[in-house]
């Protein structure tokens, strides 16, 4: 056998054994998916969700909003925020200088007055140039600060947070009125413990909004965006929960993220040198707790809900997976330095590794290695069983983890209520793993050349606004009564 051969034969070995460990891990996962969220909510039946309601005792929280150019829906989001079910929290949107009209539209909508907010010092940020207060609800208060980017405009959120606890969302995002409870029970049950929880991300694409709540569930028109929709469903109801029970998560989303402030504090804040600063934190978290022998958990709770508005086109989506695969690629190199490292425990052993060789590396495995592995088949270097085990391994296991993961939801939460939309979405399991997860793949693989530039910064978005209110509503608003 020739050089050439030889080589086609081992990369037709190594993606197989790529996509059996893979695909073997969601597998597992899956498993430890059902049961957990079966046990989960059948727990919920007897949670103490109404009595940290009303009690005294529950911690209060921060609710952090940070804010640039988002003149399309910030308004909206801080509606859905003033709506939270939760016995003490306050909102701090923090204006990270942005150029057109958020501050204006949130000075007429809540009415805001300068006033002095104290901010502590132990996380340096940007200058902050004004701090106010909202006259018809003064659980509103906004920073306006000097441009430095969302990690940036996070920290001083965290700086002048009066409250143990701090939710970071997107300003782009809907929480549902019970989502604040819900994220906070693993705290409530074990403050000792729980320094860090994160809910799930759900699309909000083609769904209906009322005054910052999602009252009727549909897919979205948009084929990229129903194609998302299983994208999400796979990697928090099977990835997040799998990765929880090892105590191993290392990402909470940065679109809704609950965290103890005194740890958030020690660790020094959100670093603002990379665009994966929501996994960055977490890593640093793990890294922080594993060092010092303390006993921690970070968990992901899969019934708070957190809308979002995701890419509808190729360019906007292209945009972020590869900015997503660049912050990847940014946290690793990062900590290198606990990849294999005994010093961590399983974050070193086992997941690092994961994460550099299989998500990391990942998209060249995918990409390369697949059409290599085709090429193998046809000139005679692999075998018709390894090919077929190929075959199974990266395509029909993946149809059927996705299966899987819209059998989770459906069963577990049954959000949609339509039965054309689930059956729309089992058809799409077909597109997702033959063509849309391969253009995942070249995305990402352009980020390795992007990580080689050292490009930074987020890129242009553009925000439609989740559920645009007239101006009209916005003074009638409802929710603006409230106190805290």
């Amino acid at each position: 056998m020739s050089a050439l051969h030889t080589a086609l034969f081992v990369v037709g070995v190594i993606t197989i054994t790529y996509f059996a460990i893979v695909n073997g891990t969601y597998l597992v996962f899956t498993v430890i998916a059902w049961r957990s969220l079966s046990s989960h909510l059948r727990g919920r039946t007897y949670s103490a969700v109404e009595e940290a309601f009303n009690s005294p005792f529950t911690p209060g929280i921060t609710v952090i909003l940070p804010a640039f150019n988002e003149s399309a829906g910030i308004v909206e989001s801080v509606y859905s925020l003033l709506a939270l079910r939760y016995p003490s929290y306050e909102v701090i949107v923090v204006n990270d200088g942005s150029t057109d009209d958020t501050m204006a539209r949130l000075t007429t909508a809540f009415d805001l007055v300068p006033a002095h907010r104290a901010v502590r010092s132990a996380i340096p940020t940007q200058p902050i140039q004004a701090s106010y207060v909202s006259r018809r609800s003064p659980a509103v208060w906004v920073l306006d600060k000097a441009n430095g980017g969302k990690a940036d405009a996070l920290n001083a959120g965290i700086s002048a947070a009066s409250c143990p606890y701090v939710c970071c969302v997107d300003a782009d995002a809907l929480i549902e009125t019970d989502a604040l409870l819900r994220v906070a029970a693993p705290i409530l049950d074990d403050p000792d413990n729980v320094v860090a929880t994160g809910g799930i991300v759900r699309i909000a694409n083609g769904s209906t909004i009322d005054h910052g709540r999602v009252t009727g569930v549909r897919l979205p028109s948009n084929p990229l965006a129903v194609l998302q929709v299983l994208e999400y469903f796979r990697a928090f109801l099977i990835g997040r929960v799998g990765w929880t029970r090892l105590n191993a998560l290392l990402i909470i989303s940065g679109a809704f993220g609950l965290f103890q402030r005194q740890a958030l504090e020690e660790v020094g804040g959100y670093a603002t040198d990379t665009v994966g600063e929501d996994m960055e934190l977490v890593v640093r978290l793990h890294r922080h707790f594993r060092a010092r022998e303390i006993p921690y958990r970070i968990e992901f709770v899969a019934d708070p809900v957190c809308w979002t508005e995701v890419p509808e086109d190729l360019g906007s989506l292209s945009r972020q997976r590869r900015r997503w695969h660049r912050g990847l690629g940014q946290t690793l190199w990062r900590h290198r330095d606990a990849t294999f490292n005994p010093r961590y425990g399983a974050l070193g052993l086992l997941v690092m590794p994961y994460f550099v060789f299989l998500e990391f590396f990942g998209p060249v495995v995918e990409t390369v290695g697949t059409a290599l592995t085709i090429v193998a088949f046809i000139v005679g270097d692999l075998s018709g069983a390894s090919f077929v085990a190929f075959l199974v391994l990266a395509f029909l296991v993946a149809i059927l983890l996705s299966i899987a993961a819209l059998a989770l939801e459906e069963f577990n939460f049954r959000r949609h209520q339509h039965t054309r939309d689930i059956v729309s979405l089992v058809s799409y399991t077909l597109l997702e793993n033959l063509g849309y997860r391969q253009l995942n793949d070249l995305w990402r693989m352009i980020a390795f050349v992007d990580l080689a530039r050292r490009k930074q910064g987020w890129g242009a978005q553009q925000r439609r606004g989740i559920g645009n209110l007239s101006a009209a509503e916005a003074r009638s608003h409802p929710t603006l009564t409230k106190s805290q």
